[in-house]
């Protein structure tokens, strides 16, 4: 939100009072807390009349400071509130010395000069990060006598701003305004499905704005050298996370908000769905099952969307007998092919659905102030809000899923939860417009430990559409509604790379757009960067995704890319336990990867799918794509094909192959089994080695299936013109040296150490 007219002016009606100096400090061991007046004070008198703002400095974890200022303290404190289950009591350190005072957390220092004009400077490693000046601390009350607080952080020159959410709009975020506010908006509009309050720069450091309602950012828009953020409260709360990397950065914040679950590794493989508003039944079911396995695309999973239930009567989770009359054995029938099963949902109720009058006679649905239920006829004629901040309303809907998931429903796709309103009453006392933002964590966090408890640790999975600050936990999320165009492909990669950037490690999108049909080209380069996702599905509203519908190429590269996806399972389990382990995305922008490269910083259009592969997915109908490609000798995947950085490439590729780049000096683990995302990895793993200098040495970790660890290492190592294997795996295995023709070496089953000669 803007307040100032230009630099010089404020808007009409609008008043604004900013921290000048520190008139007193108390410092504890831990903490200190700065009283700061919001004009000079000269003597006496200029203490009267006018406000003090109270601002506390503390630590919640090394490496973070956090700072919280205050106007009225005497103001009620309704939740909801982010949970924060990585901090720390007693993480920082205070010291003075004369009029400086300073709390130290890790390398991260803020240092006050209390003698000084008021000044918050934030340094690691003897550098200054950012500070706040003279108009970073303040309250502004509005034309229409509303209090807002505000903070304001200094940026430098060639500063860049990156995350808070799933943004469609341009990768960097300055010279944008954003709000931090849940929207159905689609792909293609400022609004967001997925806000958080949280951004990093490529000066080392990030910033958590802890509140869960709107959060108004100008980011260089309102003053250019600034990332001004505001929020209509009393009091102001945010975290300063030092990195000196964006990578530990997102570690870092993740510690402090919660890491993401290890999703189970059979969601790896390609999902395919009835699509939205299709015309379907448990005929088309079979026809589109039978018809993958007869052109030799496996399957992981299916999905049933929406109208698996009867119109107007969602959500009563009761299935549509016209056309699923024996869901059960159905459902048992797609298990006997190895399929798993994911379920449509949404945390409303309509009026026609059988439990709407259960809702209200029970008390699980969300009130106007008068007491009468909300409702609306969007989405759903008469539809209701289930209150999740209710423990019985909670149990009362996860009841109804344990139906589902006792006759096999394996996960749900947890649609919607953005639309919130703010004229209704929460059974706990949530103040209603912090709680239009955290709805969604409460509805994906409920229904993930119902998964959890029934299905067990590491076999919870969601697809969800919504999210805000610590939804990371509960994966997968997909990208929302998007057209079927390559504009709209753009759109979503965008959005992915930001909520990477934003802490979250697992993402997915409809393969081909789901509004509208896409052509044939469209459809096989969206495939090509679905499978190439974290998390891979055909999804559609009016039209089917069978990849016959759009020719006989679409079923070959289909066909191509899963089973691809397939043998590179090893390789993304291993990037899934890393998202799990420390918060960093499968999918990875490329200023993650190399922040030292002024050329990554704007990248959007391509990524690092884990650690050695960089991917570029083609926009274009005639398969032109330009990409760059950083320091040293990168091979393409595909086709073995070697291209040095660091230059920007143009290149034209047929719909079998793209841009598919394995690092300098990797090592990449390929599963023998084809035909299925989870298999015994170990067994006859191939090790694809690229352009491995010498002296290059790398250990590959081939991870478990089901869960956190390993079951084999091997430790590769070149020395001169001879290259080392050294494993401790009892299985057989294969090393491949460059592309899929290079030479290859196999191995006897416990082999625990090989020397290869490495051609020059």
């Amino acid at each position: 939100m803007k307040f100032t007219d230009g630099y010089w002016l404020m808007r009409p009606g609008v008043t604004a009072r900013y921290a000048t100096e520190v008139a007193d400090v108390r410092t504890g061991e831990d903490r200190m807390t700065l009283y700061a007046p919001v004009r000079h004070v000269r003597g006496r008198g200029d203490t009267l009349n006018s406000p003090l703002l109270t601002v506390e400095c503390w630590s919640p974890a090394e490496g973070v400071i956090g700072v919280r200022a205050t106007h009225h303290a005497g103001s009620v404190r309704r939740g909801p509130e982010f949970a924060l289950p990585g901090a720390e009591a007693g993480s920082g350190k205070v010291r003075r010395d004369g009029d400086v005072v300073e709390l130290a957390s890790g390398e991260l220092t803020l240092r006050v000069d209390t003698s000084e004009p008021w000044q918050l400077e934030f340094t690691a490693g003897g550098r200054v990060l950012t500070t706040v000046g003279e108009r970073g601390t303040g309250f502004v009350t509005d034309a229409d006598g509303r209090h807002h607080m505000l903070g304001q952080l200094a940026l430098g020159v060639g500063e860049l701003v990156y995350g808070l959410g799933e943004r469609f709009t341009p990768f960097v975020r300055n010279g944008q305004v954003v709000d931090i506010w849940q929207a159905d908006g689609g792909t293609s509009s400022e609004q967001a499905y997925k806000n958080v309050p949280f951004h990093l720069t490529n000066r080392g450091y990030g910033v958590f704005v802890n509140h869960p309602g709107k959060v108004s950012y100008e980011i260089g828009s309102e003053v250019v050298g600034q990332v001004q953020f505001s929020v209509e409260d009393q009091s102001l709360e945010y975290f300063v996370v030092h990195g000196p990397t964006p990578k530990q950065v997102l570690k870092r914040y993740t510690a402090l908000t919660g890491r993401p679950a290890l999703p189970p590794a059979w969601a790896l493989g390609l999902w395919l769905t009835t699509s939205f508003t299709t015309d379907y039944d448990e005929a088309t079911v079979n026809r589109f099952v039978g018809g993958m396995a007869e052109r030799g695309i496996p399957l992981s999973v299916f999905h049933l969307d929406c109208f698996w239930m009867r119109e107007y009567q969602w959500c009563d989770f009761v299935w549509d007998p016209d056309t699923f009359p024996d869901p059960t054995g159905m459902l048992a029938r797609l298990k006997e092919q190895g399929l798993r099963i994911s379920a449509w949902i949404n945390p409303y109720i309509a009026q026609k659905s059988a439990l709407f009058d259960e809702g209200v006679r029970e008390g699980h649905l969300v009130r106007r102030p008068d007491g009468t239920v909300w409702q609306w006829d969007l989405w759903q004629p008469g539809m209701a809000l289930v209150d999740f901040t209710n423990p019985a309303a909670r149990t009362w809907y996860t009841d109804k899923l344990r139906a589902l998931l006792d006759i096999g429903v394996d996960c749900f796709k947890t649609d919607f939860g953005e639309r919130i309103p703010t004229d209704v009453v929460w059974h706990d006392g949530s103040d209603p417009e912090r709680m239009h933002n955290h709805y969604t964590q409460l509805y994906n966090r409920t229904v993930f430990e119902l998964l959890r408890e029934v299905r067990g640790e590491g076999e919870a999975l969601l697809f969800a559409r919504s999210a805000t600050a610590g939804g990371q936990q509960y994966p997968v999320h997909w990208g929302g509604d998007c057209e079927s165009h390559f504009n709209a492909m753009a759109e979503s990669l965008r959005g992915g790379l930001s909520l990477g950037l934003s802490g979250f490690g697992f993402w997915s999108h409809d393969i081909g757009g789901f509004e509208g049909t896409p052509t044939p080209a469209v459809f096989k380069r969206w495939t090509q960067f679905g499978l190439l996702s974290s998390h891979s599905r055909l999804h559609g509203s009016k039209s089917y995704r069978v990849p016959w519908e759009f020719g006989a190429e679409a079923v070959e590269v289909t066909r191509e890319f899963t089973l691809l996806k397939h043998r590179l399972a090893p390789y993304l389990q291993r990037a899934a336990q890393q998202a799990h382990a420390s918060g960093l995305p499968v999918m990875r922008a490329m200023v993650l990867e190399f922040p030292d490269d002024p050329a990554a910083a704007a990248l959007d259009r391509q990524y690092l799918l884990g650690d050695d592969l960089l991917v570029a997915p083609v926009f274009t109908e005639d398969g032109t794509v330009e990409y760059y490609v950083p320091e040293g000798a990168w091979t393409n995947f595909l086709t073995g094909a070697q291209v040095t950085g660091p230059r920007w490439v143009r290149e034209q590729h047929g719909f079998h192959t793209l841009p598919l780049l394995a690092r300098p000096d990797s090592v990449v683990p390929l599963g023998a089994d084809d035909q299925r995302p989870v298999s015994a990895w170990a067994e006859g793993v191939e090790l694809r080695v690229h352009a491995f200098a010498d002296g290059a040495e790398r250990t590959v970790v081939i991870p478990r299936s089901d869960g956190p660890g390993e079951t084999a290492r091997f430790h590769v190592r070149r020395t001169g013109d001879r290259l080392t294997v050294a494993t401790s795996s009892p299985h057989p295995w294969q090393l491949r040296i460059g592309g899929p023709d290079g030479a290859l070496h196999v191995s006897r089953a416990g082999t625990p150490e090989a020397e290869l000669p490495y051609p020059a």
